[in-house]
């Protein structure tokens, strides 16, 4: 009586609705915690991808070091800097140091540090363990010569002592062989192989792969690698950082690109000055013939006339026009100046030439009025003048040259080096810690999104009471997934004989009491059957009669899936030979360790297993078998991908159609059950198979408290 009523509360549990296909949070954390041995896998994956990519990944060191602009000095003259004043900070205006920090990563400045620290050329240890453990050699290369036809070839150096070494080709040819610091050469591939190698140390036998890259691809991936950025804003201090495998050679590479920027930097400013010396220096040994022309006619003429007296008006004079010549002269310098930055249409060039047209107007009068004057003393005045001005002109010249040449030895640019670069004592990279949780988190994240990838292939119907109002058909039992090894067919015990207190074997006896109450009298043959394969039909036939079996009925179970049947049988011969006319169906039932349990096999493989159906053979067995047996089960192939079971469905009395737990779709489900009916109206019901547990609800039924059996230990 209790054991009827505990089955009771069974099926009243099994029919608590469920939820839908949306997933609320708490449904989701459930989904994970019930996938949280796979995701624990995904988490030991990840935990063992991070620390491999960790220990792979070759050390690297940042050297840094600090640049000062002399931002006055560069925006002077900039009228549109100087017009928008603060508000420029405001609008974000370009600043002089991003300008700076694009001629820091320039070609200009980049090919000479390329070919100054030899970065086109490399020796890359090749022993992945050795990597891996962190344990690989160093060799530096300042000379490499790879012919043109070889560089394809991958040319491997191979430490052969504590400073030899050795270079091979691919087929272990030895090229040259040799000491640290000596320049190796050999005939290879119609050119001469050239190497010098700097420093070796490394283990006799080690490897390097020797390559020589191409210098403006060096180049560029050297711009990448550098580091810049204006520290504030408009502070004029740019910080630059450079990481490179080794620490000495991450400060060395970018005190060269801070040296060689500084020395450019210089050189552009004092290209002007530079220009103009050159220039003056071309222009200086015509001036000095002139002088020297002008001074021996002057004496010459003096010497054939003798002393000539001079007025103070004729000096006056002759000062004035030496003056205005003077003038002109160094305009026309101006001019000469300004037209290398201009054409003659720019209106600083005609300014000039306005202003000398000025004077030579002026200088016109006062050779008119010169003219006034004796012959003598106009001649003597106009030697004296252009004696006078070659002098000046020499003078002023000698002058700027002297000038100049102190300012091209004093020049200085508008970039200074504030903190150069040092050798650092501690790696930059990896963060192995870092790459630990995030490969750790990434896995996990996959991990998760595939729980719910193959959750959304799951999205069919789980809920009873939908399918109840849909097909007018009641769920019997919903029988939870269970990972007891007798889930499987090979056993030939079932599951309810091996566990009797799993939560499954619980939900096969609520199917029996169910049954019971819907089976009328004389009512005895139960046909099982499924929508797809893999639903766990033949699991329910077989614990579906050992439960029967167990409460002291005699079931026969009959294997009908004569193409795949999985119920196993002590006897070789079965059902179709039974329908065959081969042997008679008492000779083939099988007993089981099961007391009260019996079966009769599918029997040898036919061609064609749904012709056997057709006849009346197959009815005349089920009704002796009603005669002989309390219960006759049978399990039948599935519905979506043969006919046999429509041609059983007429002959049995009740009809139990075993559903995946969210896999059918509602129209699945009901075209199935109008296929059926098509042949036959027989009474049904509904078995849900591998059902999951979801929270908020009551379970699965009868005995279900924190998935524990109510009465196990």
């Amino acid at each position: 009586m209790e054991q009827n009523t505990q089955q009771t509360i069974s099926v009243a549990a099994v029919a608590q609705p469920q939820s839908g296909n949306t997933i609320t949070l708490l449904e989701a954390l459930a989904i994970l915690w019930k996938n949280k041995f796979r995701l624990m896998l995904f988490v030991l994956f990840g935990a063992f991808i991070g620390a491999v990519v960790g220990f792979w990944i070759r050390p690297a060191f940042t050297s840094d070091a600090l640049l000062q602009i002399d931002v006055r000095g560069s925006k002077k003259g900039n009228v549109m800097s100087q017009a928008m004043g603060d508000m420029g900070a405001l609008l974000d205006v370009t600043t002089p140091a991003d300008a700076e920090i694009e001629l820091l990563k320039s070609r200009m400045v980049l090919s000479y540090v390329v070919d100054e620290e030899h970065l086109a050329f490399s020796a890359t240890p090749t022993s992945k363990l050795n990597r891996l453990l962190h344990r690989e050699g160093r060799m530096d290369v300042d000379k490499l010569n790879i012919p043109a036809a070889a560089r394809a070839e991958e040319l491997t150096a191979v430490a052969t002592g504590d400073n030899t070494y050795k270079v091979v080709n691919p087929q272990n040819t030895v090229l040259v062989q040799g000491k640290v610091g000596d320049v190796l050469k050999a005939l290879y591939a119609g050119d001469t192989l050239v190497i010098r190698v700097k420093f070796l140390s490394a283990k006799v036998g080690e490897e390097f792969a020797l390559r020589q890259g191409n210098p403006l691809s060096v180049v560029r991936a050297l711009s990448k690698s550098i580091k810049a950025s204006e520290k504030g804003k408009q502070s004029g201090i740019i910080a630059v950082s450079y990481s490179h495998r080794y620490a000495d050679r991450a400060a060395g590479i970018l005190n060269t690109v801070l040296n060689t920027y500084v020395r450019q930097n210089v050189e552009m400013r004092s290209a002007e000055a530079e220009k103009t010396l050159e220039f003056l220096e071309e222009q200086l040994p015509g001036v000095k013939a002139k002088l020297d022309s002008a001074e021996k006619v002057l004496a010459d003429y003096r010497h054939s006339i003798g002393s000539v007296d001079m007025t103070g008006e004729t000096r006056a004079h002759l000062d004035k026009e030496v003056n205005l010549q003077s003038q002109i002269i160094a305009l026309e310098q101006e001019r000469q100046k300004a037209t290398r930055l201009f054409k003659e249409e720019h209106p600083s060039v005609q300014t000039i030439k306005k202003q000398q047209d000025k004077l030579r107007g002026e200088l016109a009068k006062l050779k008119r009025s010169a003219e006034k004057m004796p012959l003598t003393q106009q001649e003597v005045m106009r030697l004296q003048e252009e004696v006078q001005v070659n002098n000046q002109v020499y003078t002023t010249m000698l002058n700027n040259i002297q000038q100049l040449r102190v300012v091209r030895a004093g020049e200085v640019g508008n970039v200074r080096i504030v903190d150069a670069a040092q050798i650092e004592p501690i790696q930059s990279k990896p963060k192995k810690f870092n790459i630990f949780v995030c490969s750790i988190a990434a896995s996990f994240m996959v991990g998760v999104l595939l729980v719910f990838v193959l959750r959304m292939f799951k999205n069919g119907v789980r809920g009873s009471t939908e399918i109840e109002r849909e097909t007018d058909m009641s769920v019997y039992a919903k029988i939870p997934e269970s990972h007891h090894k007798h889930t499987r067919s090979k056993h030939k015990t079932s599951l309810v004989e091996a566990a009797p207190n799993d939560l499954a074997s619980e939900a096969f006896r609520g199917l029996q009491t169910a049954l019971d109450f819907s089976l009328g009298e004389g009512q005895n043959v139960v046909m099982v059957c499924g929508l797809v394969p893999g639903v766990g039909k033949s699991f329910v036939s077989k614990n579906l009669s050992a439960v029967y079996a167990m409460n002291g009925k005699r079931v026969l179970l009959i294997d009908a899936d004569m193409r795949k049947g999985v119920i196993r049988s002590t006897k070789y011969a079965g059902l179709t030979d039974v329908l065959a006319g081969k042997v008679d169906w008492h000779d083939v039932v099988a007993d089981c360790p099961c007391k009260g349990l019996f079966i009769l096999g599918r029997g040898s493989v036919v061609m064609a297993p749904s012709e056997l159906l057709r006849h009346d053979d197959f009815k005349k067995l089920l009704d002796e078998a009603k005669k002989e047996y309390d219960m006759v089960i049978v399990d039948t192939p599935p519905l979506s991908l043969v006919t046999d079971s429509e041609l059983i469905y007429p002959h049995v009395d009740f009809l139990l159609m075993v559903l995946h737990y969210g896999i059918h779709s509602m129209e699945q489900i009901k075209e199935s059950i109008n296929g059926l009916k098509r042949f036959a109206d027989k009474p049904g019901a509904f078995v849900m198979n591998h059902c999951e547990h979801e929270p908020g609800h009551y379970g699965y039924g009868y005995g279900y408290y924190g998935k524990k059996y109510y009465g196990s230990k």
